[in-house]
C-alpha cells in the first residue's frame, strides 16, 4: 500500500516545473451538456478502473508542459468555438500543482464555470487547499469517491485505505469554505448495504448529498484486462472503445 499525499509530491515533481504543467490533450467533450476540457498528467492514485491508465503510469513519457495561461486560452478557445459555457480539467488529478491550477481559475473568465473533477484528497488533507478554491466565483467541484467506504477503496485502488476519508474530508473543508461542491462514488463494485451507508454518512455533511451521483466502470480494453489482471468484476459496466 502507498500514501497517496506522499505519492502527490512525487508526481507533482514529475510534471509540474515551475507554475507550467503536462498535459496530453484538448479537446470538447460532450458531458455536462457540452464542455471544453483539459486532460491533465499526474495522478496520486492508482485506480483498477482507470480509462486513463495509459498516462498515470507514464507521467515521465507523456504530455506536454503548458502555463496557466496557455491553458485558459486553449479552454475558451474551445468553449467559444462550440459555444460551451464550461470547462474543466479532467484526464488525471487536477489538483497537484496546486499553484497551476489556482493560476488557471485565475485567468478563466467568470462567464464560464469551471468544473473541477478531483479525487478530494489533496483538499481532504489540507483545509486550505478549500479556502483558496472559495475566491472563485466561477468554480464547481465535483469530488469522485473511490468506492463506498475505506475498504473498497483500499481494494480499488491498493493506497491506504485512510485515503477514503480524505475524501471524504474534502467535501467537508469545500463546504466549510462555502466552495458549490457535489459527490459522485464509483458504486459498480459496491453493494446496496454499503452504497446506502455511504449516502447516509454524506447525508449529515448535506442532505441532498444522499442522492449522490453514482459512476459506473466503462469497460474499455485496457480497463477490462487490468481488472481482469487483479480480478475485480463489477456487478455494473458500460462497454466502451478507446478514443
Amino acid at each position: 500500500m502507498y500514501d497517496p499525499v506522499l505519492l502527490s509530491k512525487k508526481i507533482e515533481s514529475i510534471v509540474c516545473n515551475g507554475n507550467r504543467r503536462k498535459y496530453y490533450r484538448f479537446r470538447s467533450a460532450g458531458f455536462y451538456g457540452g464542455i471544453a476540457t483539459a486532460d491533465c498528467v499526474g495522478c496520486c492514485i492508482r485506480c483498477r478502473f482507470c480509462w486513463a491508465l495509459h498516462v498515470t503510469d507514464r507521467p515521465k513519457s507523456i504530455g506536454h508542459f503548458y502555463s496557466p495561461r496557455q491553458v485558459a486560452e486553449r479552454l475558451v478557445r474551445i468553449a467559444r468555438k462550440k459555444g460551451f459555457r464550461q470547462v474543466r480539467m479532467s484526464g488525471n488529478e487536477p489538483t497537484i500543482g496546486r499553484s497551476h491550477l489556482l493560476q488557471v481559475l485565475q485567468a478563466i473568465p467568470q462567464g464560464l464555470l469551471f468544473i473541477l473533477e478531483t479525487n478530494g484528497i489533496l483538499i481532504g488533507a489540507d483545509p486550505d487547499y478549500a479556502k483558496a478554491l472559495a475566491r472563485y466565483p466561477n468554480l464547481e467541484v465535483r469530488v469522485s469517491l473511490k468506492g463506498s467506504n475505506s475498504e473498497e477503496f483500499q481494494r480499488l485502488t491498493a493506497a491506504k485505505p485512510e485515503g477514503f476519508d480524505l475524501q471524504v474530508g474534502a467535501l467537508e473543508h469545500l463546504l466549510e469554505s462555502g466552495v458549490p461542491c457535489y459527490p459522485a462514488v464509483m458504486a459498480s463494485f459496491s453493494s446496496s448495504k454499503t452504497l446506502e451507508a455511504l449516502r447516509l454518512r454524506l447525508a449529515n455533511l448535506r442532505a441532498d448529498f444522499y442522492d449522490l451521483e453514482v459512476e459506473e466502470v466503462v469497460c474499455y480494453p485496457r480497463v477490462q484486462e487490468e481488472l481482469n489482471r487483479v480480478g475485480l468484476i463489477p456487478h455494473d459496466v458500460m462497454q466502451g472503445s478507446w478514443e
